[in-house]
């Protein structure tokens, strides 16, 4: 957990450097489990969930553009998923989360008020939303284990500057523990 938290603020510390508006939700969890960080170019555009019925979380998995990101946890029996419209961005994720075990519920809500919603509503709340109101879902980072999600957290940051062709990047990155 501590490794993520420092890889975490490592990665807001260089980005804010090149990009004035960028913040990031500590994550909330157990903390146990093999790190994992999302990556992806582009404007973030789908979200998958996996859940285990009556449980918990299981998976998660990006979009940028047109390209699914790897795979975050495990592939369960319950796939549920949001293509967002253009210009649609996530503006908050909340959801529940059992502090011994693991991510119960995940609610990802966008700019023009949907939202998907996976899991069970059961033990502590949650809410992630970035510190300005320019910046959209960038990253996901957490822990999973042979089960399920067992920490989360999000990365905020602006898509494209206005009036420019400035474009907000993150490569493929593996945490190493």
């Amino acid at each position: 957990m501590l490794s993520i938290l420092l890889f975490s603020a490592a990665w807001v510390a260089c980005l804010a450097e090149s990009n004035e508006f960028a913040s990031y939700s500590p994550a909330v969890g157990s903390g146990h489990g093999t790190p994992f960080l999302s990556s992806g170019e582009g404007i973030l555009t789908g979200v998958k969930v996996w859940e285990v019925p009556n449980s918990h979380i299981a998976g998660i998995q990006l979009r940028h553009d047109n390209n699914w990101g790897v795979l975050l946890g495990l592939i369960s029996t319950h796939e549920l998923s949001i293509d967002l419209f253009e210009g649609e961005t996530i503006t908050q994720v909340s959801g529940k989360y059992n502090p011994k075990d693991r991510i119960c519920q995940l609610i990802f809500e966008t700019s023009m008020g949907r939202a998907l919603i996976a899991g069970q509503p059961i033990q502590v709340s949650f809410n992630f939303y970035p510190h300005h109101m320019e910046e959209e879902l960038r990253m996901l980072s957490g822990t999973f284990d042979t089960i399920g999600i067992t920490s989360l957290g999000a990365h905020w940051g602006i898509v494209a500057l206005e009036g420019t062709n400035q474009t907000f990047k993150m490569n493929t990155t593996e945490l190493h523990v």
